[in-house]
Formats: C-alpha cells, sequence, structure tokens
C-alpha cells in the first residue's frame, strides 16, 4: 500500500508542471479565435459546407490570403506551402 501511495505521489509530482504549463501560455481568448474564423470566411473558407475533400487546400489558401492581407508585403503566410502541388520547374 505504501508502494503504491509513492508511485501516486510521483505520478501527481511529474504531472503538475504539465498542466500548469498548458495554462501558462496565455492561448486565444475566445474573441480572438471568433475574429480569426470570420477573417478565414472572408477570404473564401467555409469550414461548414461539408467538403471534407478540400479542406487542407481551403484552410491553407484562405491562411494565406489572410496573411497577405495583414501583411505589408502581401506574401504568403509563414509557414504554409504548396504540398502536394506541381512544381512550376522544369516547364
Amino acid at each position: 500500500m505504501k508502494s503504491l501511495v509513492q508511485v501516486a505521489a510521483v505520478a501527481l509530482a511529474l504531472t503538475l508542471p504539465v498542466a500548469s504549463f498548458a495554462q501558462s501560455n496565455g492561448g486565444m481568448t475566445r474573441a480572438q479565435v471568433r475574429a480569426e474564423l470570420v477573417q478565414l470566411e472572408q477570404a473564401g473558407y467555409r469550414p461548414g459546407d461539408g467538403d471534407n475533400a478540400h479542406y487542407p487546400e481551403a484552410i491553407q489558401a484562405a491562411e494565406a490570403k489572410v496573411a497577405a492581407q495583414n501583411s505589408a508585403v502581401g506574401g504568403a503566410a509563414a509557414g504554409s506551402s504548396a504540398a502536394g502541388g506541381r512544381s512550376q520547374a522544369g516547364q
């Protein structure tokens, strides 16, 4: 019984820092998430239309449009890619 208590105490000691770290990052507020969703919808993304066949491409395209609108340069969003697309090189 004593070893069970020790195991539980060690498990608790290991999980507390992880739980507190998850809470300390601040994250986005509900209003920020809603504002981002509105921007994506204005850029052409429709989350509830049931078209899951084009999900990654549709959200990435909308994010790129929003990033272009929000940046002074008008480039693509950081971290965006054309994975799975056909290369223009050599054509």
